[in-house]
């Protein structure tokens, strides 16, 4: 994968572990741009997955990581933009498929449900897997609704 900017977003349950990933980001020398939540106080996560979302789509940013309590508002709603294929992943075996078998443009970490040791594994193996193609190329051509 190529990494450009990182994009990286989440609401107040992903706020501690997004603290994480960020000092991860920093010491592996990615760049990354942060769409909030900026501390653990309740919020919305739409209020951040939609322009981390729009930013995937214009090119700003790749990949996006996001992380919300269960990680599926965050990937639900990433997933409502039609150039966005964000993958929720628990451990780094889905890290890696989201990235071989989907084209994965964003990663979506559960905060409450994984720790900082197990977050780190699946951002190394989503970083360092490539996407397959073959079989999963035209898969993928589907995705979208037209």
């Amino acid at each position: 994968m190529e990494i450009k900017t990182i994009g990286i977003a989440c609401d107040h349950a992903g706020y501690p572990l997004k603290k994480f990933v960020m000092e991860y980001l920093e010491n592996h020398g990615y760049k990354y741009k942060d769409y909030g939540t900026f501390s653990d106080l309740s919020c919305d996560y739409p209020d951040f997955a939609h322009p981390l979302a729009e930013d995937i789509e214009k090119g700003e940013v790749y990949p996006g990581i996001a992380i919300c309590g269960s990680g599926e508002g965050m990937a639900i709603t990433l997933n409502k933009h039609q150039g966005v294929r964000a993958g929720l992943a628990w451990c780094a075996e889905i890290g890696g498929l989201i990235r071989q078998h989907n084209d994965a443009n964003a990663i979506v970490l559960p905060g409450r449900f994984i720790d900082n040791k197990t977050a780190e594994k699946i951002l190394d193996t989503f970083f360092n897997t490539s996407f397959e193609g073959g079989r999963h190329q035209r898969r993928v051509e589907k995705i979208p609704v037209k």
